[in-house]
């Protein structure tokens, strides 16, 4: 097979390399080994990838996110970024369904890099209507979005949704996914996204600099949660008496205080007749099949705030964990 992967050399790769904990300043750029990859891999010489909260909170480090990483038994590799999006190099003898020279966007580890490396089902074809950049955005957060929306809230057509956090990199995804699924769809967002969010299609949009969403009268049959802002009683108030909150943010705040927000959650679930559900989002072949056919119907198109170049990466990162960014922020490595 002369595209197989023994027909390229490893060489070395320019890549983000995270060298300890705390500001943005540990990443920097270097010159390291391009990937090993088995029989199964596919090679992507990666063209763009974007950031997401996960990525500053790894680079912040603290307990919580070291017990979640023991946890999960995640290996640690000091490249940050997961979305990717860009050209096959080359495959594995053992691939199927890729060849070199496909377009592709899927998630792999170590994305703020030259090239990636992961088995075949991490990535799907590249629409054809999406830059690299765009489809770089899709990944963890429409992944996150889908997820929450389609399978934990089990959101059907008809019912009152409001999402929380609309103008963020899960938000704008959750928006556009709740109307592809049939809902009614309620955006809670800030003065400065309001423009951002109401190009893609909700049915009303609050500025809760202006408005308590949690004061009206309305309530909801599902509410998604991206901002983790607000107190589990305040987002109870918003919902029918036997509606759904999925909590799809981190809360806010060091040490163990997400652990302690899940915790509640699962409390307030077994002693009431709302649903509380806290979720973390696997990144799975068929959802991200999902994702590009909605995508190819018109149905979701990714929305990015900046572009940063892979020598500012740290830039990017120090952005997203301002937390004033806008949808999402995308590294072109091209």
């Amino acid at each position: 097979m002369e595209n197989a992967i023994a027909a390229h050399p490893r060489g070395t790769m320019k890549a983000i390399v995270q060298d300890g904990y705390g500001s943005a300043d540990v990443l920097r750029l270097r010159d390291i080994e391009k990937p090993v990859v088995s029989d199964q891999d596919v090679l992507v010489r990666v063209r763009a990838a974007s950031v997401n909260a996960l990525d500053w909170h790894v680079v912040r480090g603290g307990p919580f996110l070291h017990m979640m990483a023991f946890l999960l038994r995640q290996p640690k590799i000091n490249v940050r970024g997961v979305d990717v999006a860009g050209h096959v190099e080359a495959v594995g003898k053992n691939v199927t369904r890729l060849k070199p020279g496909d377009e592709v966007f899927g998630s792999a580890r170590g994305a703020f890099a030259e090239y990636v490396a992961a088995k075949e089902d991490r990535f799907v074809p590249k629409p054809r209507r999406l830059t690299f950049e765009q489809a770089a955005a899709v990944g963890i957060a429409g992944v996150t979005a889908l997820q929450g929306l389609r399978d934990k809230a089990r959101l059907r057509p008809g019912q009152r949704v409001l999402i929380h956090g609309a103008g963020g990199g899960v938000g704008t995804f959750a928006v556009q996914i709740a109307k592809a699924l049939g809902a009614h769809v309620t955006a809670v967002t800030s003065t400065r996204n309001l423009d951002i969010v109401r190009s893609i299609g909700p049915d009303e949009v609050i500025d809760y600099t202006q408005e308590d969403f949690t004061r009206r009268r309305q309530r909801h049959d599902v509410l998604f949660d991206v901002a983790a802002t607000r107190s589990l009683a305040d987002l109870r108030r918003v919902l029918e008496p036997k509606g759904t909150l999925v909590l799809a943010g981190a809360a806010k705040g060091d040490g163990f205080a997400p652990l302690g927000r899940i915790l509640k959650a699962l409390v307030l679930s077994r002693v009431g007749s709302q649903r509380l559900v806290p979720y973390i989002a696997t990144v799975r072949y068929e959802d991200l099949v999902v994702l590009k056919e909605l995508i190819e119907a018109g149905k979701l198109s990714p929305v990015i705030d900046r572009t940063f170049p892979l020598s500012e990466a740290a830039d990017a990162v120090r952005y997203v964990g301002t937390g004033h960014a806008r949808a999402k922020v995308v590294i072109n490595v091209s």
